[in-house]
């Protein structure tokens, strides 16, 4: 009713007649960031398939190449992440090589 826009209610009948700055929506983000609306990627990653997945383990590959370029050894990197030297030995090639998505 005409009586309750004026107080600043919304009602099911009226959400939809909204302007955008006026929508009630509760920014929460997700486990990765903590705002959706300052999140850095220009598609949410939760609605993509496997898109978090792909972009922690992308993360992690990027994490060990920086590692490695300060001059840790993969032995190092390995105890760091709790992984065996061969899937760091992996994941430093996959980068080296450009892939987008390490193994």
């Amino acid at each position: 009713s005409e009586n309750e826009k004026g107080l600043g209610i919304v009602t099911s009948e009226s959400i939809w007649d909204l302007l955008p700055e006026d929508f009630p929506y509760e920014d929460h983000g997700c486990e990765l960031f903590p705002s959706c609306l300052n999140c850095p990627f220009p598609h949410c990653i939760k609605e993509e398939p496997w898109g978090k997945e792909k972009f922690l383990k992308t993360d992690r590959a990027r994490r060990m190449m920086s590692l490695k370029k300060e001059g840790k050894d993969n032995e190092e990197i390995a105890r760091i992440f709790r992984v065996s030297v061969r899937t760091v030995q992996r994941w430093l090639k996959a980068v080296k090589t450009g892939m987008s998505n390490p193994p």
